[in-house]
């Protein structure tokens, strides 16, 4: 009985869109949105055609090396310190924890202030005889200006995912560590590293579908430019649905993102945390 609300839920908001979304990729929508045709795998042939779509995939992967090895190790580090017995540590995990709490189109347009071609940052370049860059304007580095507004909001997060798992290291292995002779580097990765893989793993996988389905900060920052380098897979789904009305190859690309991750989840299950369910 205590199931059934959390069943209704998911039920209605995902295995309901969920199949709708497989039907709609097998019908095309162009000739009449009220009648659509029947077209089978034909809208999948064509996205895996589709130049535009093997451009999107490529920027999404990017964005995931770019965000995924950045937020697994340093909101550890961040966690390590933090875990310290230092003076006014609440004060700490508040102000890294606070970007969290902000919403993420707040962040995005403060950083686009940033980023503008007369913002702080081409200002203190100008200062230091460095040329202003077009931080979203260029193709070289759009895809990462907007990758450093993902890092930014997420170090909070993953920081306290860690600091709860480094709770649940056993003190007395530190010490044997010190008696050792062990530093403070080798210390941790004796001892902290392999206590919480499985959180590790989990960050990383965590991370890693977030990276494959970032959609705000490309709307409110780029719009998928300059000439497409940082439109990913999810801002194609919107842009296919809702401006091109095209909700047949929105809903084929929408599959192909699903199979993406689920393929991410099994590798994470496969390699990191095979022991927990015996595979």
């Amino acid at each position: 009985m205590f199931l059934i609300p959390a069943l209704v839920f998911l039920f209605v908001f995902f295995f309901i869109p969920f199949f709708q979304t497989i039907i709609l990729s097998l019908q095309d929508y162009s000739t009449d949105i009220y009648n659509p045709t029947f077209v089978g795998i034909s809208n999948y042939s064509a996205l895996l055609k589709s130049s535009e779509f093997y451009t999107a995939l490529i920027n999404t992967f990017l964005f995931l090396l770019m965000v995924v090895p950045f937020l697994a190790v340093f909101p550890l580090i961040v966690a390590i310190f933090i875990n310290q017995k230092i003076k006014g540590i609440g004060l700490y995990k508040v102000l890294i924890y606070l970007p969290v709490v902000v919403s993420i189109v707040v962040v995005a347009i403060a950083f686009k202030w940033l980023y503008a071609q007369q913002g702080i940052l081409n200002y203190f370049m100008e200062m230091i005889n460095l040329k202003p860059i077009g931080w979203l304007t260029d193709t070289h580095w759009a895809l990462f200006s907007v990758a450093l507004v993902t890092i930014y909001k997420g170090i909070g997060y993953y920081m306290m995912i860690y600091l709860a798992a480094l709770m649940g290291v056993p003190k007395d292995l530190y010490e044997a560590a010190e008696v050792d002779g062990a530093n403070p580097f080798f210390k941790h990765l004796t001892v902290t590293i392999p206590h919480i893989m499985p959180t590790i793993a989990l960050v990383v996988t965590i991370s890693s579908i977030s990276a494959l389905k970032v959609f705000a900060e490309i709307y409110v920052m780029t719009k998928g430019g300059p000439l497409n380098s940082t439109k990913t897979i999810v801002y194609y789904i919107y842009e296919r649905a809702f401006e091109n009305l095209d909700l047949s190859m929105a809903s084929t690309a929408s599959v192909v993102l699903l199979l993406i991750i689920l393929v991410f989840s099994i590798i994470n299950i496969t390699f990191f945390e095979n022991k927990r369910y015996k595979l």
